[in-house]
């Protein structure tokens, strides 16, 4: 692999790292953001600002933007037309914020929730997947993850992949036809002491970890059979997407801290990586 360079600095907590329509999206989840860019021409344009932390990041078939809001709970959807307006609303379903998502094939949306306020250092308690069908409805389909995190659903399979940020491993479901989530399983157990956070796939079915205390960024293989470490001494490693105009660009979000009085710095950064294996 080549050398990291920085490509967007300034920032102050980068997440939802997707690579969509031939380019970056991300939110800066500490300022209510969200962008996109061309890396190419390393420019900004401001997507929408939510009065929220914005995380996941998501496209419905229509084209529709969603946008995880994790204090209010709810998913906010940005129509072709520039309207905003709420696609769904968890408020009902959960206390504690909602984190990242994912959408599957089907225009099925999978989203995971804290499970109780880390923000407000509250004792560990197990964290939901919901389910958000097509129409906007919610639904929980599985209660005992591990502050459930990032979430990819691998090329060419039906299989969710979802990081246990407190549990140092990825764990996997199948999506039935109904949209549930069955045949639970540890996918990989990750070295002690990780924790993962933003996860992306690439064709060959591994998955790139942001291991977000440790300062890493790994590739892992089904198994647990790390093939690629990368190292950003002393910076929370938030999130990671493979893109670039052959698929083999690996953009790493880090950040100085992940609590939101402390990032007002503004050290948020995305570096960039050439790696061997590309995206799907």
């Amino acid at each position: 692999m080549s050398d990291l360079s920085l490509i967007f600095s300034d920032l102050r907590f980068p997440e939802g790292a997707r690579w969509h329509g031939g380019q970056l999206w991300f939110s800066d989840m500490h300022t209510g953001q969200v962008f996109r860019s061309d890396p190419a021409g390393r420019t900004l344009e401001e997507v929408v600002v939510v009065d929220d932390q914005p995380s996941g990041l998501g496209w419905l078939p229509d084209g529709s933007l969603l946008v995880s809001c994790m204090l209010d709970r709810v998913v906010r959807r940005l129509g072709p037309d520039g309207g905003v307006s709420v696609f769904a609303d968890l408020s009902g379903l959960t206390e504690a914020p909602v984190n990242d998502l994912v959408v599957d094939p089907a225009g099925r949306v999978f989203l995971g929730g804290f499970g109780y306020d880390l923000y407000a250092d509250a004792p560990q308690r197990p964290g939901p997947i919901f389910r958000i069908d097509p129409d906007g409805t919610p639904t929980v389909v599985e209660h005992d993850m591990t502050f459930p995190n990032g979430s990819v659903v691998l090329p060419g399979t039906s299989t969710l992949v979802v990081a246990e940020t407190w549990g140092a491993r990825l764990s996997a479901f199948e999506i039935d036809e109904r949209g549930g989530l069955v045949a639970k399983r540890v996918w990989a157990e990750l070295p002690e002491g990780s924790t993962p956070d933003g996860i992306c796939t690439d064709a060959a079915g591994a998955v790139w970890v942001s291991s977000i205390t440790t300062s890493q960024f790994l590739r892992v293989e089904e198994g647990g059979r790390i093939t690629k470490v990368i190292d950003v001494d002393g910076r929370c490693a938030t999130d990671c997407v493979l893109g670039g105009p052959d698929g083999r660009t690996l953009f790493l979000l880090t950040s100085n801290s992940w609590m939101p009085d402390e990032t007002t710095v503004r050290e948020g950064r995305i570096q960039a990586v050439q790696v061997e294996v590309p995206a799907p």
